[in-house]
Formats: C-alpha cells, sequence, structure tokens
C-alpha cells in the first residue's frame, strides 16, 4: 500500500492518532510523528524522510487551524512536490472543525466531524 504521511496540529495529535490508527487498521503505511521521531533523531531528517516517502499528505484541519510551522512545511512540501510533477495527492481531512487553506479549498475533503466512519472510507477509497 502506499505511504500516507498524517499532518495535523499539535493539539489535535488525539484525534489524528486515532485516524492514523485507522488507516494503519486497514493495511496503509502511515507516517505519523510520534510514531516515527524518537529522542535524539532529527525532527527535520525524519519529517523530510516520511514526506519523500509518501504518496498521499494527509492534511488534518480543524478548530485550531490549518497553520503552523511543521504543518505549513509539510503540506507546503508536497504541493511544490506536485508542481514539479512528482505523484504525491493532498487529501484534506476536516479534523475537529475550521476549514482548509484557500489554496487547497478547490479539493474535496473527507469530513471527519460529521460523520467519522464515512470520512474514513471516503479518505481510504482516495488512498486506494
Amino acid at each position: 500500500m502506499a505511504g500516507v504521511f498524517v499532518s495535523y496540529r499539535a493539539g489535535d495529535e488525539a484525534r489524528a492518532t486515532r485516524l492514523a490508527e485507522e488507516l494503519r487498521a486497514r493495511g496503509h503505511d502511515v507516517w505519523l510523528d510520534t510514531w516515527e521521531v524518537a529522542v535524539g533523531d532529527s525532527i527535520v531528517a525524519k519529517m523530510d524522510e516520511g514526506l519523500v516517502d509518501c504518496s498521499y499528505l494527509v492534511v488534518c484541519f480543524s478548530s485550531q487551524g490549518w497553520s503552523g510551522p511543521w504543518m505549513n512545511r509539510e503540506w507546503m512540501s508536497a504541493l511544490a512536490r506536485q508542481m514539479h510533477g512528482e505523484r504525491v495527492r493532498i487529501l484534506p481531512v476536516r479534523l475537529t472543525g475550521g476549514t482548509a487553506p484557500a489554496i487547497l479549498a478547490d479539493l474535496k475533503h473527507a469530513d471527519l466531524v460529521a460523520d467519522w466512519s464515512r470520512g474514513v472510507d471516503q479518505l481510504c477509497a482516495a488512498i486506494g
């Protein structure tokens, strides 16, 4: 299965972890910072490895927002890769509320607020 990188704000860690666990349970190879970055690791190097290896970037936006230093770098790097012809797909997910950044507004999102199970099903269908 394709690599899936889950990008989220720190305040949404519990729900992002739940989502990552459900994706993993369905057979997807999931990169989540709390699973991949150990004490003593370079956070930037580990993030770079995860982003290079992913085919899908799940951008979790929420009532906390979508903008944060790490999260911005993650989705912007995926967008730049797309613009350079690489096959990486950005999949927006409404995790707890809020709206996606304007530059991603044209992408349909999975809505986990309205219906968690249906949203996860839609996300998995997009991943394939």
